[in-house]
This record gives C-alpha cells, structure tokens and sequence, in this order.
C-alpha cells in the first residue's frame, strides 16, 4: 500500500468501488476480483476502452457479465479524485513521475479520494447519476448507485473525523468496548 492511502481521511477509490459494487451491483463482484490485479492507472485505461456507452462484458474471462456499475463507479470517483488532487499537485511533476513509472514498468501510485466538502459531494453525485443514465441504467437504479458512492465518501470522511478505522473501531483500540459498559 502506498504512503498516500494511509494518509487520514482519504480512501482509495478501489475501496470505494468495492464497497459501493458489494452494495448496490453484488453481481459484478467478480469484475472487481478481476480488476485487483491491475494498478489503477492500468484499470482506468480498460474502463475507458469498454466504457464508451454500450453494454458489453470486461475482456478477461468473464462472459456475458454486462458491467455497468463497476465503470461508472471507478471512472467518476477516479476522476473526481483526481481533479481534487490536481489542485495540489504540479501538473509536471505528475508528468514526469508517470513517464519514470512507464520506462521502469512499476505499477502506478493507488488513487485516493480526500475528504470531500458537501459542494464536491454533490457534483460526484451528479457525475454518477449522470454516467450511469448514459450507460443505460434505469432513472432509479443510477440514482441508487449515486447515492451509494456518496454515502461511502462521506463514511470516510466521518470516520477520518473521529478516528475510526473502517471496521468500526477507534484508531489504535484493538476492542471494540474499551473503556464502556460491557454489551448486555
């Protein structure tokens, strides 16, 4: 794991879409099995490929699987983190950092999401609902799927705010009781 995941308050956008497609799409968990074996960069890349509005299946193995979920959550979290991140980072440095990784084939940096204010919330909803229409998924599934990845954004911003890690427990509290009354 990159030092940039690990950083409080931010989540890796291949949580995020693990998490929302468990949710909302469990039929497409496998897709998401299958894409844990590329970098995130290289995940983005064969999205786009198959992302161009029809309705086709991911090319490694998985048949009539048609995707539509899994695209749509990867490619606006993605690039939503990434347009966030832009504003902090030198866009030559971002360069050059990409080119090193491309001659020396190592896998890119993992694409994390920081926490969001409520104004970026809204436009990552937008985007869902707006790339899953245009994908071809009902009015009230998309809006669904937008609330989902909205809901596990937030999550992580809340619990960056109150030190929780992702299964619940405070930050360096290996009990999930410590220091309250016992459950009865």
């Amino acid at each position: 794991m990159s030092s940039e995941a690990s950083v409080q308050g931010t989540v890796r956008v291949r949580d995020v879409v693990r998490d929302v497609v468990a949710e909302v799409a469990p039929e497409e968990s496998s897709v998401i099995a299958g894409l844990a074996q590329f970098d995130d960069a290289a995940v983005v890349r064969l999205l786009k490929q198959k992302g161009n509005g029809r309705r086709e299946p991911l090319g490694f193995g998985l048949g009539e699987i048609a995707v539509m979920a899994t695209p749509v959550v990867w490619l606006v979290v993605d690039q939503a983190a990434r347009q966030i991140g832009s504003v902090a980072a030198d866009g030559a440095t971002v360069g050059a950092r990409s080119l090193v990784r491309r001659i020396l084939r190592r896998r890119s940096a993992e694409v994390t999401v920081p926490s969001l204010a409520p104004e970026q919330l809204a436009e990552v909803h937008r985007q869902v609902l707006e790339a899953a229409t245009r994908r071809g998924l009902e009015r009230e599934r998309a809006e669904v799927l937008a609330d989902a990845v909205v809901a596990r954004l937030t999550l992580s911003a809340m619990q960056a705010q109150t030190g929780e890690s992702a299964d619940g427990h405070r930050n360096g509290d290996a009990s999930s009781g410590a220091g309250g009354p016992a459950a009865e």
